[in-house]
């Protein structure tokens, strides 16, 4: 029972994982930040970027710039922007891991301190519906139940990705339990054998002694 409701706790705070990340931090001239995200094989991301203006109603300032790089966990690069103030990323990642969304600003003197503002969307929240309804000329009925079908087949695809996590976790608690006793028995093999070779040195030492 218990080992069920971890089950169910931990589905619903992978569903609560595919929510939109925004964000919003502070960047220094010569300075970088990199920002990951989870994302399962075959899912859609979309991201956006912009350096927010110090001065509304004012352009913002030539120093206020990005080079931006987006890559997989095997180092494969999806998006790079050289020098921008705003842009944009879309793609269906090919392999499981955590994406890597990298900010670089270039070095200015005097050194200036810029703020961005960065969503970064994947899975179910990475699909416009709006602009699907459009496209496709679909009602709004056809479009719910196409929301609908897609919830349902990430829900089912996140119990499997569960179930396999789930089994990874009894294969390791098998493996750290047959550790545990081999490492108790050498750990009771080796007290048992300095307590003989303490035994064996006190009789040597008390027959030198002609104690006994």
């Amino acid at each position: 029972m218990i080992r069920w409701a971890y089950v169910v706790l931990s589905f619903f705070l992978l569903l609560l994982s595919h929510n939109a990340e925004s964000v919003r931090f502070d960047l220094q001239s010569g300075q970088f930040k990199c920002i990951s995200e989870d994302i399962k094989s075959n899912s859609m991301t979309v991201g956006k970027y912009s350096v927010v203006n110090p001065s509304d109603g004012h352009p913002l300032p030539d120093s206020h710039n990005l080079t931006v790089r987006v890559t997989s966990a095997y180092g494969n690069s999806y998006h790079y922007a050289d020098r921008v103030q705003s842009g944009q990323f879309a793609f269906t990642a090919p392999e499981n891991g955590d994406y890597m969304a990298c900010f670089w600003a270039a070095g200015h003197k005097p050194e200036v301190t810029m703020s961005v503002d960065f969503e970064w969307k994947s899975g179910m929240e990475a699909k416009d519906w709006t602009n699907v309804a459009k496209k496709g000329s679909i009602d709004a009925m056809e479009l719910e139940l196409q929301r609908l079908m897609d919830t349902v087949t990430s829900i089912h695809q996140e119990m499997f990705d569960l179930r396999f996590r789930e089994e990874e976790m009894q294969e390791l608690n098998k493996s750290t339990n047959s550790q545990m006793a081999v490492f108790s028995f050498l750990s009771l093999a080796v007290c048992l054998s300095v307590a003989g070779l303490q035994f064996w040195h006190l009789k040597t030492f008390f027959q030198k002694k002609k104690l006994i």
